[in-house]
């Protein structure tokens, strides 16, 4: 099983020292928020992706990707009613692609709860083929980057438009893309009705990411649950993506949390191996 953790966690490290943090730790991956680096893609040079990716290399650590995706942004969102905001959103996310692909990553997790929120007067169906045209538009370039886009369902009190598995799922088939496929987070999924080890046994065939962290905002083993059955489903299902650490309560510090959420993911690792 491989350990990543989510960057924007060390706000105020420069990326030498987060990538020799991250390593020393022992995790061997890590993902990038990007506005944590730019405000927009085409800010990031030739050169400084080319900096970036062998600065994480030389500390033997891969980039596998990218998420808070339209976070920070203006005038995108996947579900507007706007013909002209859905093809710039689209063209955003190529560039995106382009970005993760010059990284060495591959995979984007469409998360950003603002931009993709459905307006009072769009209905479900509507959002879904909104969202569909976007992804329909940016997944050719994207995949030939060798990169996959991951929806990732939130919660309800996150956001109105997939907030379920089930909905993702809706959105994956639509879409009909193989490079397009589900992202799955543990807090989102602790508001479901069907427990996380069911539900990652009943999409597994659609998986290709996996976020943990806790109701609490914190990381695995900061809260309340139990990691056993969650990875113990993982390998059941044969899942041999990341498991990447996101958190979004930064309070207790990013060294502790790093640290915490390690110890307690291997730890819990090797009991359910024995």
């Amino acid at each position: 099983m491989k350990f990543a953790i989510c960057q924007e966690l060390f706000e105020g490290w420069d990326w030498a020292r987060q990538c020799q943090f991250i390593h020393e730790t022992g995790y061997t991956g890590v993902e990038l928020a990007p506005f944590a680096f730019a405000g927009h893609p085409r800010e990031i040079s030739s050169d400084r992706r080319v900096s970036l990716r062998n600065t994480a290399e030389q500390s033997s650590l891969e980039i596998i990707g990218l998420h808070w995706l339209l976070a920070k942004t203006e005038g995108l969102h996947l579900t507007s009613v706007d013909p002209n905001v859905r093809k710039a959103t689209a063209d955003y996310l190529i560039q995106l692609g382009d970005l993760c692909g010059d990284l060495g990553g591959e995979v984007m997790v469409f998360g950003s709860p603002f931009q993709r929120n459905l307006d009072d007067e769009v209905t479900f169906e509507q959002g879904l083929e909104f969202a569909a045209e976007v992804f329909r538009d940016s997944l050719p370039r994207i995949a030939e980057r060798g990169v996959t886009v991951c929806m990732e369902p939130l919660t309800t009190a996150e956001t109105n438009f997939i907030t379920s598995c089930a909905d993702a799922k809706q959105l994956i088939e639509r879409v009909d893309h193989p490079h397009f496929a589900l992202h799955q987070d543990v807090k989102a999924m602790l508001t479901e009705s069907t427990s996380i080890p069911d539900l990652i046994r009943e999409y597994a065939s659609l998986t290709r990411h996996f976020h943990v962290n806790d109701s609490n905002l914190l990381g695995p083993g900061m809260g309340e649950t139990d990691y056993a059955p969650i990875l113990s489903a993982l390998l059941e299902t044969g899942y041999d993506g990341w498991v990447s650490v996101e958190v979004f309560d930064y309070k207790p510090g990013c060294e502790l949390i790093a640290r915490e959420s390690l110890r307690y993911l291997e730890t819990t690792l090797a009991k359910v191996n024995e």
